[in-house]
């Protein structure tokens, strides 16, 4: 065995530290000083981002007021996008938290009030389907005059 000064360290970081370093392969659409966004590989509709601080923060109600606020606004901006690019009556916004410990608002376009559910996420989605989102609400975000901020092809 070992001796503890000798063990290897283990990689403390979140999945969302890994995608926002880039270790992890993700379909970031927005890029910001505070904040990323991506498309969840576990969408409840087409479209389906996270809006993920830079800042390992926990949870929401870790987070100071500044970048809540700023986590806000650019929510704001992708739902806009998403509203735009898939015809949505509704964007909705939810902050769960339970299943990566690094806070993260889940953005979504949504059809009806029963999709607000993430029990409801679609597993095994494509890696192409996910990318055509990426593409479609990437060219939202440019419409929209976001075109600094966007990240991707």
């Amino acid at each position: 065995m070992l001796p503890l000064a000798r063990l290897p360290v283990m990689d403390e970081r979140t999945i969302f530290s890994k995608i926002i370093d880039g270790d992890v392969p993700s379909e970031t659409v927005w890029s910001d000083e505070r904040a990323v966004t991506f498309l969840t590989i576990e969408p409840v509709t087409d479209g389906h981002a996270l809006v993920v601080p830079r800042e390992p923060v926990d949870q929401f109600v870790d987070a100071d007021d500044d970048l809540l606020a700023h986590l806000s606004s650019v929510a704001a901006a992708v739902g806009r996008a998403q509203r735009a690019a898939w015809g949505a009556p509704r964007v909705g916004v939810v902050v769960a938290g339970f299943e990566v410990p690094h806070l993260h608002l889940h953005v979504l376009p949504l059809f009806d009030e029963g999709q607000i559910r993430l029990d409801a996420a679609r597993e095994g989605v494509p890696a192409a389907e996910i990318a055509a989102a990426a593409a479609r609400l990437r060219d939202a975000l440019h419409r929209a005059g976001h075109g600094d901020r966007v990240v991707g092809r």
